[in-house]
């Protein structure tokens, strides 16, 4: 209990330092590069998903980030350079790449020593390729959002990370989206294009309620709105309806902003807590820090569910 009344005590002395803040942003960012849940592994399809989605962010002018697995950049084992040639797409695009590891690990149940090399592992391309544009490879975000599950483990790997340049980029707003882009590509890739317009049409009506309830998180514990950050995945679905998401966001009066700006709000100084659930936000485990219960996630209807099958057991 009373460690609980210190972290509210502290939310609330945050809050009241942060009247300077805009209310209302919200930093974009992208796991999996560089694809996750297409119809097809075709080059040709791949290229065209990702300009389709890289233009989409231009349009908006979004200064994303997009966190890459470079297991994906191999094909039967040889360094595919049409799959790298997808990030230098991102990166002559003007977006910056982060680290994600290489085969999508969870560190809680990897081990610290085999996720470590993991990471190091799926460092080596991006890095280079962030120096070939002036750029430092410098922000880490763990799969599944899994921290580690023990206070040890989590000690260890933030010095491991400390000492190799990272910082850890945070989620406060993470749904059942990867649900939807699985559905969708599974649709497309039968050839149900009125399957795919139904899920589609669902996914921004989700996101809304998604981000209905981060909103909400953040007032009950800080009492002003935060700058979010929001998680999404280099997939069709995106690269077909970030624009609707984008104007859902910009209607709710949000603006976009980089991560770097996202982190300079005061909330981001909260201690986390040990919460170690899969999927779980940054808000969702200060909530529980707080002996709050965060809500259910909105519920998917059943028809994506369906459409993406064992595909959704796998997460992203």
């Amino acid at each position: 209990m009373a460690r609980r009344l210190l972290f509210l005590f502290l939310c609330l002395s945050l809050a009241a330092t942060a009247a300077a803040e805009p209310p209302h942003a919200v930093a974009i960012t992208f796991d999996d590069l560089p694809y996750a849940a297409v119809p097809s592994e075709d080059d040709a399809q791949l290229e065209a998903m990702t300009e389709r989605l890289l233009h989409g962010l231009q349009s908006e002018q979004v200064p994303a980030v997009g966190f890459v697995n470079e297991a994906k950049l191999y094909r039967e084992g040889t360094l595919d350079p049409k799959r790298v040639g997808l990030l230098r797409r991102w990166l002559a695009a003007g977006f910056e790449l982060g680290n994600h590891t290489y085969s999508h690990l969870s560190l809680d149940r990897s081990g610290l020593d085999a996720f470590e090399a993991d990471l190091l592992q799926g460092e080596i391309v991006t890095r280079l390729l962030m120096q070939s544009t002036g750029k430092t490879l410098r922000w880490f975000r763990h799969p599944f959002l899994h921290r580690g599950t023990t206070p040890e483990v989590r000690r260890q790997f933030q010095a491991f990370l400390a000492a190799h340049g990272y910082t850890v980029a945070p989620v406060t707003v993470n749904g059942g989206e990867w649900i939807f882009a699985a559905a969708y590509a599974h649709a497309l890739s039968e050839g149900d294009e009125d399957a795919a317009r139904r899920i589609g049409a669902a996914y921004v009506p989700y996101m809304q309620a998604v981000l209905a309830q981060a909103e909400q998180l953040a007032l009950d514990l800080f009492g002003r709105p935060i700058s979010q950050v929001m998680v999404l995945h280099a997939n069709t679905l995106n690269a077909d309806h970030f624009a609707a998401l984008a104007a859902m966001l910009k209607q709710r009066g949000y603006r976009f902003i980089s991560l770097d700006d996202a982190l300079r709000d005061s909330a981001y100084a909260s201690p986390l807590g040990s919460s170690t659930l899969e999927g779980e936000s940054w808000l969702q485990g200060w909530a529980r820090e707080a002996g709050l219960r965060p809500p259910a996630e909105p519920p998917i209807p059943g028809f994506v569910t369906q459409w993406a099958g064992t595909a959704s057991l796998k997460g992203y």
